[in-house]
């Protein structure tokens, strides 16, 4: 009977121990932009977890065995049109993707933009994404990887605050709040699953709005369609996006691969003719699961 005992609480300690890590992005009272109010994050669970009115933005760390690991973290921007986050079909699945190749997988549970809980709604993603990569850098011991290999992948509006940040990780849209804010906010390298670039002709109209509101000055249009933010600076980029994808034309992609061309930065892109919007790892698809692993690819040929 003791023996069993032992066992059970070895393989509850064991359990335990392999669970992700959560941190919150920011000290207790100290999140920029906030406002006091009685919104309340909302978890909504059918085929796809989607999680709304983010309150109190964190990081869920997975990590590979330290035998296995590559020293490569990936922090993960899940979609939504800036209203939801789908949290596991491109979030969680795609941090545990990338712990079976020893890389760590780093969920942002960023949050959305709001006129209820934030002031000045239209930079808090980036605010949490900035913050995001400073705060998994500042624990790059910790977490067992390189602090010059950390990238950043994000899908639909993800993707879109995704390539925010790769062009936008020098711009200061908030105040330090500790030694975290002085870390290095430039993604090593980038990957953007039909992404949402551009907020002219060809976005995607739910994104742009939930972010700078229904009437958005020319200038704020122009800062948030990142094809037009690219600079020397950009970091290697990684595109992915089908053909017929409806709901984010694939023009968005083509667009950002045309502006780091021209900066000449390292770029690659896979164009399906099939797959539409949101398949995430693709798996039900043939064709399509085999992006994953060109992902991996590209960033072994970064090392």
């Amino acid at each position: 009977m003791k023996n069993r005992l032992l066992l059970l609480f070895l393989v509850l300690v064991s359990y335990v121990s392999a669970q992700d890590t959560i941190i919150s992005l920011w000290p207790e009272d100290k999140i920029p932009n906030q406002l006091k109010s009685s919104e309340k994050e909302v978890h909504e669970q059918s085929e796809i977890l989607r999680i709304s009115k983010v309150q109190v933005p964190i990081i869920e760390v997975y990590l590979p065995s330290k035998r296995d690991a590559t020293g490569e973290a990936v922090l993960i921007f899940p979609g939504g049109g800036y209203g939801i986050l789908a949290y596991d079909w491109e979030g969680t699945d795609i941090a545990k993707f990338l712990n079976s190749k020893g890389i760590a997988g780093i969920v942002v549970k960023y949050r959305l933009p709001s006129d209820v809980s934030q002031k000045d709604k239209k930079y808090v993603p980036l605010i949490d994404a900035q913050r995001a990569i400073r705060l998994v850098r500042s624990n790059a011991q910790r977490f067992n990887v390189k602090s010059d290999k950390i990238g950043i992948i994000g899908f639909s509006a993800g993707g879109h605050l995704a390539s925010t940040l790769g062009t936008h990780f020098n711009e200061k849209v908030y105040k330090a709040v500790d030694e975290i804010d002085t870390e290095n906010a430039r993604p090593d390298f980038m990957a953007l699953g039909y992404p949402v670039i551009s907020f002219g002709e060809m976005t995607h109209q739910g994104s742009k709005r939930n972010l700078i509101g229904e009437h958005p000055s020319i200038d704020l249009v122009d800062y948030f369609s990142n094809e037009k933010q690219v600079t020397e600076s950009t970091p290697p980029t990684f595109l992915l996006h089908a053909t017929d994808d409806m709901v984010v034309p694939v023009e968005n992609s083509l667009l950002f691969y045309k502006a780091v061309k021209d900066k000449n930065i390292s770029a690659t892109m896979h164009i399906y003719p099939k797959g539409g919007h949101g398949f995430g790892l693709g798996l039900h698809d043939e064709h399509l699961k085999g992006w994953s692993n060109l992902l991996i690819e590209w960033i072994v040929s970064l090392r």
